[in-house]
């Protein structure tokens, strides 16, 4: 006789495998849920307790850990010792297991007690034991799996390299539901260990990675469910390059720090147009302004719905992405004219703080986000005076400047981006080609900065442009000097504490 355990929580589609499994000659063992909902689709099956000889105890936590399962399904077939074990105990041989297992990522947010009854015992286990002897045996743990597997038991071809792909996704799925429990427990527990666990399943293909002669892909973490990749949709266009992804990550990770109305335009990664303003179409034209021509080719991340007048102003300019939280459809026909364009619904709130990683060498560096928030209550005037209006276009300035590489520095004024300077080894070379972006515009505008002042040059050269305020960190054993130099020049100068380095 040919056996078949089937012991599955999600149920659905399960009916017309049992019923082929049936026509092709198997007894079906199935647990008792399985067991109810196979017989009311009329397929007779037997009970695992009378198959084994022991009844579920522990309201159903011990039901499949069993001898008598484990050792059928376990059983090597071409070794005579383990048949004769078998045989002399008259336990039936198990071909196929199919399985899945208590949905615990659907219960992340109940209370421990209701969580842990959600921590399938028996079903792992019995995947790893049929995935342990896939040359004897089929198991099957994705629902996805039902068709092409259905196909191949009514052909009669479970042959081996079909069954060594089940046992490896098998492996892969047991392995990533534990990886789920012990990083949910960690964060219930409130407690660190000396592991860090990653889940990572492929995702969208890209057209290609950093440069077209490379490949890129995008793999989702499993167990995160608000990540930026997760709740973007692409409404148009080609497929997103490498690239892409990180431009498009770049502006609506500070878009959403912004208040809105707001744009941000990125470009290699680093925003040259940032704004708030009354209505969207002025948030997006001061951030052009900001710069014109470091736009083109650009991503435009907007806060707000895009209207048909700000539809006709994106279309004079060549942009990669443009990405907003709704397009109207009178909306979508008229940015679809730009055929090599993409465009991107984009969510409006930041889930809860993250890691970061970088690989090294086959190695990771791993880092709290800087979710740092500048609080105005903390920023403390070391030259000149602050009014409220002053102070509000400081903190935007910050805002901005923290999510420019460094050595950073941001020149704006009226909520909008004159001057970036981004990546430059020396400070000063940052400041100088911020305030030669911003040029005469500089007259009145504020300077901020995402490390402190090593030298008093910068401030000196910020007086040359006429900048009015500086927001920096503050940390330098120069700071007196600094400071000392602001005040000489007439020129408001805040410290925050809080260094935004980004390298």
């Amino acid at each position: 006789m040919k056996y078949a355990l089937i012991s599955v929580y999600k149920k659905e589609g399960i009916e017309e495998i049992a019923d082929t499994l049936k026509d092709k000659g198997y007894i079906i063992i199935a647990t008792s849920g399985t067991r109810e909902y196979l017989k009311e689709h009329g397929i007779e099956t037997r009970d695992i307790t009378d198959f084994t000889g022991f009844p579920q105890i522990l309201d159903g936590r011990v039901k499949t850990l069993s001898p008598t399962i484990f050792a059928g399904i376990l059983a090597r077939r071409n070794v005579k010792r383990d048949m004769a074990t078998i045989s002399s105990a008259g336990i039936p041989l198990i071909d196929i297991v199919i399985v899945n297992l208590y949905p615990f990522s659907e219960h992340l947010e109940d209370n421990i007690d209701q969580l842990m009854e959600f921590i399938d015992i028996g079903g792992p286990s019995l995947v790893r034991a049929a995935a342990k002897n896939f040359k004897d045996v089929a198991v099957v743990v994705d629902p996805l799996d039902y068709p092409e597997f259905l196909r191949r038991v009514r052909e009669e071809r479970l042959d081996l390299e079909y069954k060594k792909y089940l046992a490896l996704k098998a492996f892969e799925f047991v392995t990533e539901y534990d990886i789920l429990i012990a990083k949910t427990l960690k964060r219930k527990f409130q407690l660190d260990t000396e592991r860090l666990f990653l889940s990572l399943k492929k995702g969208l293909p890209l057209r290609y990675g950093e440069n077209p002669h490379q490949k890129g892909w995008i793999y989702i973490n499993g167990d995160e469910r608000d990540t930026f990749l997760r709740t973007i949709k692409k409404l148009w266009g080609k497929a997103l390059s490498y690239n892409n992804i990180l431009d498009a990550y770049s502006a609506w990770k500070l878009l959403v720090e912004l208040n809105p109305p707001a744009c941000v335009i990125v470009k290699h990664n680093n925003p040259c147009g940032v704004a708030e303003g009354k209505t969207i179409l002025e948030a997006y034209k001061k951030a052009l302004e900001g710069d014109p021509i470091s736009a083109f080719g650009g991503i435009v991340a907007l806060s707000d719905e895009i209207n048909p007048e700000l539809a006709f102003e994106l279309n004079n300019i060549f942009l990669e992405i443009v990405m907003a939280p709704s397009f109207p459809d009178e909306v979508l026909s008229i940015l679809k004219k730009k055929k090599n364009r993409r465009l991107l619904i984009i969510p409006l709130k930041k889930g809860r703080e993250k890691l970061e990683f970088r690989w090294v060498d086959g190695d990771f560096l791993v880092e709290e986000e800087d979710s740092a928030i500048l609080e105005k209550e903390t920023i403390r005037i070391v030259s000149g005076e602050l009014t409220e209006e002053l102070l509000e276009e400081l903190v935007f300035a910050y805002k901005v400047v923290k999510h420019v590489r460094s050595n950073a520095i941001v020149v704006t004024k009226d909520r909008g981006t004159l001057g970036i300077g981004a990546g430059q080894m020396n400070r000063v070379q940052a400041v100088k080609i911020a305030l030669e972006n911003a040029g005469k515009k500089a007259e009145g505008a504020v300077l901020a900065s995402d490390g402190f002042f090593p030298f008093t040059d910068s401030i000196e050269l910020a007086h040359q442009y006429g900048i009015k305020a500086i927001i920096q960190p503050g940390g330098s054993v120069r700071d007196e000097e600094v400071i000392k130099k602001a005040q000489e020049l007439n020129i408001t100068m805040v410290l925050t504490g809080i260094r935004h380095f980004g390298h």
